[in-house]
């Protein structure tokens, strides 16, 4: 049997308690952009015209994301392997889900809303680094802004150090790409792999 309707869903589980519900805010107040700004790093959710998901982490230094206002964040768009897939999907649909996190927090910020694909000088400007200037910038419209309670870190123990897995348990990320993709010849080690990316960040 599977659950086909929220009805059946609802049989399952209590309602809401009246904080769960409060806590979700049409625009960001100081302690989301405080959290925004502590944040290294940020999953960006989003759906294409096909309704294919796609979930693709950002990072950078803390304040990376710029807080324009109240209902208004800037991402800046980093070298990556130019799939584009977030990219293509917000023009498609124009809708991105973000979560961001801090090391060493538990709890986790959720920012929903509209966004559109920005190189108006006056964003580039905002977001350009001793590094380089982007060469777009992802425009949210934030519509919901939540913050997530500490569970989910507190089962998974994500942060304490007993829980780091040696990389070695895992093949390197060319021989699982190789492997997946039926790919054969000489590649890069993961020892270049990682100088490269260093170089590129």
């Amino acid at each position: 049997m599977k659950i086909e309707t929220l009805e059946q869903l609802r049989t399952l589980y209590a309602a809401p308690k009246e904080r769960a519900v409060k806590k979700q805010l049409s625009s960001l107040d100081r302690h989301c952009k405080r959290y925004i700004s502590l944040s290294p790093f940020v999953v960006l959710s989003s759906i294409g015209g096909d309704e294919v998901l796609d979930a693709s982490p950002r990072g950078g230094a803390p304040g990376f994301v710029k807080i324009i206002d109240d209902n208004t964040l800037l991402i800046p768009d980093s070298p990556g392997n130019n799939r584009l897939d977030t990219l293509e999907n917000i023009i498609h649909t124009g809708r991105l889900g973000l979560l961001f996190l801090i090391p060493g927090v538990d709890e986790t910020l959720r920012v929903n809303g509209t966004a559109e694909l920005s190189v108006a000088p006056a964003d580039i400007a905002l977001c350009t680094t001793e590094v380089r200037a982007p060469k777009l910038l992802i425009r949210i419209s934030v519509q919901q802004a939540y913050l997530h309670c500490a569970k989910a870190f507190m089962r998974s123990k994500l942060w304490e150090s007993e829980s780091q897995i040696a990389r070695n348990q895992l093949p390197t990320m060319v021989d699982m790409i190789n492997e997946q993709a039926a790919i054969e010849g000489v590649f890069e080690t993961h020892e270049e792999i990682m100088r490269r990316y260093r170089n590129e960040l």
